[in-house]
C-alpha cells in the first residue's frame, strides 16, 4: 500500500482546510516545494497535491509551484481545477504523474471517457463524499449523486484509480470512515486511494489490514496528521505492507 503525503496549496502556501472549509485554514509552510523535499527525504516517492485556489476558481492557479514540487523528484498526483482537457494537458506537461478529475467527473462521463482514452492510467477521479453524496467545486456544493453511484460509473469507463475522500472526517484526526471505504472497495474493480481522517499510525495499520481482503486498496492520503506531528511519515513508510 502506498502512503501519499498531502500538500494543499492556497495563495502559494502549504495549508490545510478542516473539512474543506475555506474559513478553517491553517498555514503550515510558505514554500510547498520545501515541504515536498522533506517528504522525499523521509522516503516518499509520491505526493498528493491539491491546488485549492484552482478548485475554487475552476482552473489551475498554482502550476508554477507544482512544477517546483516535481523538480524535487516527487511523483505528483495533482487535483484542483482540472475541468478542461487543456488544463489536464498543461498539468501533465509540467510533470504531474497523475491528474485527478473531480467536479467535471460528476458532470460529464464523456469528458472522463475522452481523457481515459487519451491518457490511460494517468487519469484518476476524485470522489469527495459528504454524508455519502458527491461534493464538488472545492466541496462548496453537494450533489444528489451518491458516491457509490459515481464510482460505479467511473469504474465502467475504465478509470484506473479512484480517490475516495470522506469530507466529514477530513482534517478531524479521528480516524477514517472505514465502512464507507469498504463499501467502495467492494463495489469497484478500480484501485481506490482512501482519504480523510487519519490521525495516528494505527489508522494506517487498520487500512493495511483491510487491504488483505480488498486488494484494490491502493493507498492512503495523509495530511494534517503529518503537519500536526500526530504521525511520522518516516514511521508510516516503515510499516509492514507499505511501499513509498
Amino acid at each position: 500500500m502506498i502512503i501519499y503525503p498531502a500538500i494543499d496549496i492556497k495563495g502559494g502556501r502549504c495549508v490545510r482546510l478542516t473539512q474543506g472549509r475555506a474559513d478553517a485554514e491553517t498555514v503550515y509552510a510558505e514554500d510547498p516545494a520545501a515541504v515536498a523535499a522533506e517528504f522525499r527525504a523521509a522516503g516518499a516517492d509520491w505526493v498528493h497535491v491539491v491546488d485549492l485556489d484552482g478548485a475554487f476558481a475552476g482552473e489551475p492557479r498554482n502550476l508554477e509551484t507544482v512544477e517546483r514540487i516535481v523538480a524535487e523528484g516527487m511523483k505528483v498526483q495533482l487535483g484542483g481545477g482540472l475541468r478542461t482537457r487543456a488544463a489536464v494537458e498543461r498539468a501533465l506537461a509540467i510533470g504531474a504523474a497523475r491528474v485527478v478529475i473531480g467536479t467535471r467527473a460528476a458532470e460529464s462521463e464523456d469528458f472522463v471517457s475522452e481523457l481515459v482514452a487519451a491518457f490511460g492510467p494517468r487519469i484518476a477521479v476524485g470522489i469527495d463524499a459528504r454524508n455519502g453524496q458527491v461534493a464538488v467545486k472545492g466541496w462548496v456544493d453537494t450533489t444528489q449523486t451518491s458516491a457509490l453511484a459515481l464510482a460505479l460509473r467511473m469504474d465502467a469507463l475504465g478509470v484506473a484509480v479512484l480517490i475516495h475522500t470522506d469530507v466529514g472526517t477530513d482534517g478531524m484526526l479521528r480516524g477514517p470512515n472505514l465502512a464507507a471505504q469498504e463499501a467502495m472497495l467492494g463495489a469497484v474493480r478500480a484501485r481506490v486511494i482512501a482519504s480523510g481522517g487519519v490521525g495516528r499510525a494505527e489508522d494506517v495499520v487498520r487500512l493495511i489490514e483491510a487491504k488483505k481482503s480488498r486488494p484494490n486498496l491502493d493507498g492512503v492520503i495523509v495530511g494534517k496528521a503529518i503537519y500536526e506531528g500526530k504521525v511520522s511519515l518516516r514511521e508510516l513508510l516503515g510499516l509492514e505492507g507499505v511501499r513509498a
